[in-house]
Parts: C-alpha cells; sequence; structure tokens
C-alpha cells in the first residue's frame, strides 16, 4: 500500500483540467484568448494569452532550488495552498482527521474546518521548550488519520523536529497516514532539509516556500514535494493557470544563481539579527522567557503582555500576541538593524519604566 491509497477514492482516477495547446510560433484561435496586448504589460510572456496551466521551467528551477526531482514536486500558491490541496486530496468529510501540534500555524485547523475533518491537537509545552512528544503524536492516530503535520521550525514556537524523531515518526506510522513536514522557515535553521528523505520514505511530505527567506510573501509561490503518485492527485484538484505571468517571471528571476547568493546573505544577516535581539531581550527584567529558536523570528514570555503590546502599538511597532494560547508571550519577527534598534529601544524604555 501507498498513501496515494488514503487519498479520496474518488479524486484518485480525477484527471487535470485539459487546456488549450500553447505552440509557440502558432495563430493560437483555440483559448478564446484577446489578440492584442495591453499598453499597460511589460512581461517577457504577454498578458493577453494563459500563462502554462503548469509552469514547467519554473518548476524545473524550484526543483534544483529544492533539491528535489521536478515529478515529485507540484508548485503552488505558497504553502497554505498545499496544505488545502492536501486536506481535500486526503480527508473525507465527517470521517477522516488531521493530527497536529499545538500551538502551531493555524491554517492546517483552518482547512480542516473547510473539509470538514476532525483536527486532533498534541499539545507541546512551554516548560519543555516546546519540543514534540512523539509517542503523544502517534498515540492520538486512530485509522482515520489520514495526515500528520508537522511544522519544523515550527511557528510559532520556532521549536526544531530533531531529525533521529522524524525518522521515528515516519517508521512507526508507516503508510497509516502521510506526514507532512512543513519547513517555511528552514532557511534560517542550520539543519538539512527533510527533503532528502523522500527517496527512503514513501509516506512524506515536504511544504517549502519561497515567502520568508527569498522575501517573496507578496509572490505567493513555494512547493508540495512527495510520491509521484500524491503529487498526481494534487496537480488533478488544484486550479488550472494557478501561477499567474508576473509571479512566475518573478519567480523565475528570485532562482537565478546571484538572487539566491544576495538572499542567502540576507538570510545570514536575519540569523545574526535574531541572535543579537535575543541576547538583548534576557537581559531585560520584564522579559520572564526568551526561547532560543531557529526561524526569522523567536517567542518570549513577558510579565505584562498587554502593556507591552500597548507601548509598541504607541510607538508604531507591530507585534504577534499568542496570549490566547500561550499566556504572556509574544512572537517577534525579526526586522532590519534599524527596526530592531527601535524595538530595543522600546524595551529599554519598558524596563526604565518611560515608555
Amino acid at each position: 500500500m501507498t498513501i496515494a491509497e488514503l487519498a479520496r477514492p474518488e479524486l484518485r482516477a480525477l484527471r487535470p483540467y485539459e487546456a488549450a495547446q500553447q505552440v509557440e510560433n502558432t495563430i493560437r484561435l483555440n483559448a478564446n484568448e484577446a489578440p492584442w496586448s495591453s499598453t499597460a504589460d511589460h512581461f517577457r510572456r504577454p498578458l493577453n494569452r494563459y500563462p502554462e496551466i503548469r509552469p514547467g521551467r519554473l518548476a524545473k528551477a524550484l526543483g534544483d532550488y529544492f533539491a528535489c526531482d521536478p515529478e515529485r514536486l507540484l508548485v503552488t500558491r505558497g504553502t497554505s495552498e498545499a496544505i488545502d490541496l492536501l486536506i481535500r486530496a486526503f480527508c473525507r468529510e465527517g470521517k477522516d482527521n488531521i493530527v497536529t501540534t499545538a500551538p502551531t500555524f493555524s491554517m492546517y485547523g483552518h482547512y480542516a474546518v473547510v473539509q470538514g475533518a476532525a483536527q486532533r491537537n498534541v499539545d507541546t509545552r512551554p516548560e519543555n521548550d516546546f519540543a514534540v512528544d512523539m509517542d503523544a503524536l502517534l498515540a492520538a492516530c486512530d485509522r482515520q488519520t489520514r495526515l500528520i503535520f508537522v511544522c519544523s521550525p515550527n511557528n510559532p514556537t520556532g521549536t526544531l523536529v530533531p531529525r533521529m524523531d522524524l525518522v521515528d515518526l515516519l517508521e512507526r506510522r508507516g503508510d497509516r497516514s502521510a506526514i507532512v513536514v512543513d519547513e517555511a522557515y528552514i532557511e534560517f535553521a542550520d539543519v538539512p532539509s527533510a527533503v532528502e528523505l523522500l527517496d527512503r520514505y514513501p509516506n512524506l511530505v515536504v511544504l517549502r516556500t519561497l515567502s520568508k527567506a527569498l522575501a517573496f510573501a507578496g509572490a505567493r509561490c513555494g512547493a508540495v514535494m512527495g510520491p509521484v503518485e500524491v503529487i498526481r492527485i494534487l496537480n488533478a484538484i488544484q486550479a488550472p493557470y494557478a501561477m499567474s505571468t508576473p509571479v512566475v517571471e518573478c519567480v523565475e528571476d528570485a532562482l537565478q544563481s546571484a538572487a539566491l547568493d544576495e538572499a542567502s546573505g540576507r538570510v545570514a544577516e536575519v540569523v545574526a539579527e535574531r541572535e543579537r535581539l535575543m541576547a538583548a531581550m534576557s537581559s531585560f527584567l520584564f522579559v520572564d522567557t526568551v526561547w532560543p529558536r531557529a526561524a526569522n523570528f523567536f517567542l518570549i514570555r513577558v510579565a505584562d503582555s498587554t502593556a507591552v503590546l500597548r507601548d509598541a502599538r504607541k510607538k508604531g511597532i507591530l507585534l504577534r500576541d499568542f496570549g490566547s494560547s500561550l499566556p504572556g508571550c509574544i512572537r517577534i519577527t525579526v526586522g532590519s538593524r534599524s527596526e530592531n534598534d527601535r524595538l530595543l529601544a522600546l524595551f529599554t524604555g519598558i524596563a526604565g519604566g518611560d515608555a
């Protein structure tokens, strides 16, 4: 058995939308497109023509970047679309469930609700640095658990799942569930991607995005990688022409070697700033805990999070409140050096009682 057989049976035989043929140097009268280009069109590929139904060159470039065979990769509108596609493909309304840790990225549960699937949460605890208990994660599963989502580094805690723990989960759960590893922040962690495990574990699916390390959040571009049979099913249910021409061209440029070198340097700057901020935060008496993490953000717990968030807002600084699930906790995204200096000035003022 393969994990593709866990997908909804009516989708396993579904064929993708058949688009009109696209052949260069031909008169295209087969797709109901406009025969003229807009004066506002400044792209390499004219916008009066549909984009590729699936961007082949972009898939190849992403495969090179992620070190994955393009046949095992589907380009998606960020990892959020990949999560949606997976839950729609694998979960039957009112019957199947997903298992996640808590707290974690909220869109796993969001799309489960949309699909009518149950979500089972396995709590992680601040006193254990939010480490994931694999025994508890497996104990939460049953025969109807189709997907197990592992966000590593986790959002909002920044927790990394050790490679040995991930391998343990893959081996113990086997083909009874797909193990989905969300690596949106992996470039900020000094660890290898789980992509390199795809050949060994046919129950593994990996999500990646260009939103964070490549600074392309506005482009909405990512990828889901896994067994060819799973990618075929996701391809069949993804909307045709999912990636627009402007996005495809911009991302193709971002994946050129010079742009990637620049992005790598920027990531190193963020990591250095993260360490500087975390060290400074640890010196403030009103900051109870700073959890050391491996993303472009970190989590702190303060004595009065409401006051800190209010004072930050007054200074034009927006921080993320996680007090509803983690009392007193605030997630801080690492900004530019000047932005981080303003944040430290705010915290210094709070510590001195004059913010």
